[in-house]
């Protein structure tokens, strides 16, 4: 059955919501456990949705993508990260990038085993269960992904700095001026959708294969 606008924004809200609010959440809790505290002092190491929300970013294009068709797209208000504060900066600060999509992959996971449990449950429960439980792995597999491509200021960019001899890091994160525009440049020439479609959809099968 084809969704109407309405239904679809109320079976991806919350699995929208819950993507972006852990994923921040995690960056700010492990920056904090390699040493800087800035996330913790400004209260953003939080599962309230309200601290994490960006009003175009993770309301209104992703609801617009939704709409039109197109793949997934959106942020959050960055958490913010200190890395100098970091105990040993340019390691740790892989961790920190990593943790995010680590956090939107057991999401993944989670919402998989929803789709799952819906099989035994009521029709009435069943059904809008499990396309929650379809978007929830969706969203969270984009966002995943998405963060993974090794282009600053994404988590794939910081984790390849973090990776990067030093001689190569520093001209490589000085990308990251620019980065949300080849991001955008991406996006409208459908070079992004090229690029994360066939690991989306690896990333997928990985999920459900290990869920039987």
């Amino acid at each position: 059955m084809e969704l109407n606008v309405i239904q679809k924004i109320c079976v991806y809200a919350l699995p929208i919501l819950f993507a972006i609010t852990v994923h921040e959440a995690a960056h700010g809790y492990v920056a904090k456990y390699f040493g800087d505290l800035t996330a913790d002092r400004m209260g953003r190491i939080s599962l309230n949705p309200l601290k994490h929300i960006d009003p175009f970013g993770t309301i209104l294009l992703p609801a617009l993508t939704v709409m039109l068709g197109g793949i997934l797209f959106g942020w959050a208000k960055p958490v913010p990260v200190n890395f100098a504060n970091l105990r040993n900066p340019k390691k740790d600060m892989l961790w920190v990038a990593a943790a995010g999509p680590a956090a939107n992959f057991v999401m993944a996971i989670f919402w998989a085993l929803m789709i799952k449990l819906s099989i035994d449950m009521p029709e009435t429960i069943a059904y809008p269960l499990a396309l929650m439980g379809n978007a929830g792995v969706t969203i969270n597999i984009v966002l995943m992904v998405l963060n993974l491509l090794p282009l600053p200021p994404l988590d794939g960019g910081r984790i390849a700095v973090s990776l990067l001899p030093h001689d190569l890091a520093q001209p490589f994160a000085q990308i990251e001026r620019y980065g949300f525009i080849i991001l955008i440049a991406l996006l409208f020439t459908g070079v992004l959708g090229k690029i994360l479609m066939p690991v989306i959809g690896l990333v997928n099968s990985l999920i459900f294969g290990l869920l039987g």
